[in-house]
């Protein structure tokens, strides 16, 4: 009995390692065909135009994106100047302070919540608070949406990694008298810095690609912005307009500017590894 009961239990362990490796092999496969398909039709839209000219009027070829690309690492790094640091806050607290207490509890709720809300409720939301009443769209507007998209992302990723670091790290800090303020950002944040930095580029990651909210926040410009308080060219939403169009030359751009958003979190997510490979070296 004994022996029959080992011999099923390594076959069932032997069952679930091939299905594991199988699907991991799966989502590998789907990742690089997606790679793979972006970079065979985009690749031929990047040259130096691209990056340096407007958006040609419709029907006509040429011109570039250079409004959009701008606009869009604008209201990227707005957001995580917004979004960033009260995640990081929400969840130093979660994590340090709050414990199990109520508001600690409810602050984890509304985290949960904002994680499984579909961005075009934020943009919606943002759109009645902010875009009606000034009644014009706005870059503004459109980092603010991406900044409350990001917010539970940064917040739940910092709880859980500050969560994992041993209190012994905690009790030592303190016991040498250590302020609680500075063990967390010294210390405990060293100790978690690469998860903290995986759960920032996720939620960069997952705002870069955003179409939905930038509708009804920043809208879209195939002119230059002069101010954050008027309509702002962005790749996500040119990339769903020029994809829909009956012309070749768009739909290439489209690809284009998939490609280059792709690339952008590629590189922003080797970049982070690197440096932080590095700086344990």
């Amino acid at each position: 009995m004994r022996g029959r009961s080992l011999a099923g239990r390594k076959l069932v362990d032997t069952l679930v390692r091939i299905a594991s490796a199988l699907a991991a092999l799966l989502g590998l496969c789907v990742l690089g065909w997606i790679l793979y398909v972006i970079l065979s039709r985009g690749i031929g839209a990047i040259n130096w135009e691209f990056f340096t000219e407007l958006p040609a009027p419709p029907g006509m070829n040429g011109g570039g994106l250079a409004n959009a690309i701008v606009g869009t690492l604008l209201i990227t790094l707005l957001a995580s100047l917004i979004g960033i640091p009260l995640g990081l806050l929400a969840g130093i607290y979660l994590a340090e302070f709050g414990g199990r207490s109520r508001l600690a509890e409810s602050i984890r709720f509304c985290s949960n919540l904002l994680m499984g809300t579909p961005s075009i409720i934020v943009g919606v939301f943002v759109y009645g608070l902010i875009v009606v009443p000034l009644g014009d769209f706005s870059a503004w507007a459109g980092a603010i949406a991406l900044a409350i998209i990001m917010l539970p992302v940064v917040a739940r990723t910092t709880e859980e990694m500050l969560s994992l670091v041993p209190n012994s790290l905690r009790e030592a800090a303190l016991g040498l008298g250590t302020p609680r303020w500075r063990t967390t950002l010294q210390i405990l944040f060293k100790a978690a810095g690469s998860g903290l930095v995986t759960g920032i580029l996720l939620a960069v990651a997952r705002v870069s690609g955003e179409t939905a909210p930038l509708l009804f926040t920043a809208l879209n410009s195939p002119f230059w912005f002069e101010s954050l308080n008027e309509p702002i060219g962005n790749l996500t939403v040119t990339i769903f307009n020029y994809a829909m169009s009956p012309y070749a030359d768009w739909q290439a751009k489209a690809w284009g500017a998939s490609l280059l958003i792709t690339l952008g979190v590629l590189g922003a997510t080797l970049l982070a590894r690197t440096t932080l490979w590095l700086r344990r070296k």
